[in-house]
């Protein structure tokens, strides 16, 4: 039997931007998989994470809400119309179209995923400090994944020597801004995704501005003086950080939340200048830059879908040489001056004198 089926105005672009079409079924059940097999993506609109109705969906038969009737299993009968509605408020849920439901389709199979996870990926906000060698398979992941609005901040060009490792950049873009090649790489590989470039330093002076644009907030810095700041504008303004670091055969990686700990709770202070050396004066080998860079985009999506356990008040250690992972337990530190429970730290503070060295503002500032 075949029935109308009017289709509002969010739902319109699954279906050719039609008012109405016609689906096949004796249930209401039926014409739900008869659109489903007709428009692919149409009734994972129309399902929570559970793959029950969602509750801001109402279906209608003749203007009858169907949970008057027999819900799905409702009959239908020649002549009769079925009407999806959704709940508005001022705009609607994200919709997945055919495309990204074939794109995303390993995510959206996946039970603690599902259409709705994969939406709240898609309506998500992420930052990452850094284009560079963790920087790059961050934001790679995230643009896959689906991250709906990716910032970069970072400040220099690319360079030969930034190929062995950072991913994002390829031969033809050498002296090109970082952020203007990774926008490039990122679209390329997901159109859907938009992309906001900071070609600035992040400083005591724009870091809150910047920050408090997204939801969460991904470290890739390879200096100290960026580190404390960003971890300090973090926790000022209530944002996750997702924290990594390399050098040389070694890795680290961590999530801190508001009201768990701080950067400053694991490094009270930072080393002398000149104590520990940066990637640009030790090295790094580059596929270290995956491992870490990859856990750090696992740690968002995590996030993101509000699923498993983070690293949170834990330190994960590696060691390429052994090829050993160690997780160490990190505490909040009731003495630490920005999370402690007597905070002196209330605002940013001049990051170059408290470290004892400037921000690189020349080759390979952020990520290795």
């Amino acid at each position: 039997m075949s029935v109308n089926v009017y289709i509002p105005t969010p739902f319109r672009h699954l279906v050719g931007n039609r008012a109405s079409v016609r689906a096949t079924g004796v249930t209401v059940r039926d014409i739900i998989e008869d659109l489903d097999r007709q428009f692919p993506g149409f009734r994972a609109q129309l399902v929570d994470s559970t793959g029950e109705r969602a509750r801001h969906i109402n279906i209608y038969v003749n203007q009858v809400e169907i949970e008057n009737l027999a819900g799905e299993a409702t009959e239908l009968n020649e002549g009769d119309e079925v009407a999806v509605i959704p709940a508005l408020a001022g705009g609607a849920p994200t919709a997945l179209t055919p495309e990204m439901v074939e794109r995303y389709s390993r995510h959206i199979i996946m039970p603690q995923v599902g259409s709705a996870g994969q939406r709240k990926i898609i309506e998500a906000k992420v930052l990452i400090i850094g284009a560079g060698g963790l920087g790059s398979p961050v934001a790679l992941y995230l643009a896959l994944a689906g991250v709906g609005t990716i910032g970069i901040v970072d400040f220099d060009v690319v360079d030969r020597s930034n190929l062995q490792r950072q991913i994002l950049h390829q031969t033809d873009d050498i002296g090109k801004p970082k952020v203007q090649s990774a926008r490039e790489t990122l679209l390329a590989h997901n159109p859907n995704i938009e992309v906001v470039t900071h070609e600035t330093p992040i400083t005591s002076d724009n870091a809150f501005e910047i920050i408090s644009q997204y939801d969460i907030v991904v470290n890739g810095a390879d200096n100290f003086a960026t580190r404390y700041l960003v971890n300090d504008a973090c926790y000022l303004l209530k944002k996750p950080l997702v924290d990594g670091s390399i050098l040389m055969f070694d890795g680290q990686a961590t999530t801190y939340l508001p009201g768990k700990g701080c950067y400053r709770c694991l490094y009270p202070a930072p080393p002398p200048p000149g104590m520990v050396p940066s990637c640009a004066e030790a090295g790094v080998l580059g596929a270290m830059c995956a491992t870490i860079g990859s856990i750090q985009a696992t740690e968002v999506l995590k996030l993101i879908l509000e699923i498993g356990e983070p690293l949170v008040n834990r330190l994960l250690l590696y060691d390429a040489l052994t090829l050993e992972f160690r997780i160490v337990k990190v505490r909040r530190d009731p003495n630490c001056p920005l999370c402690g429970d007597n905070p002196t730290i209330h605002e940013l503070i001049d990051y170059e004198a408290f470290c004892g060295a400037p921000i690189p503002h020349a080759a390979a500032p952020f990520g290795g």
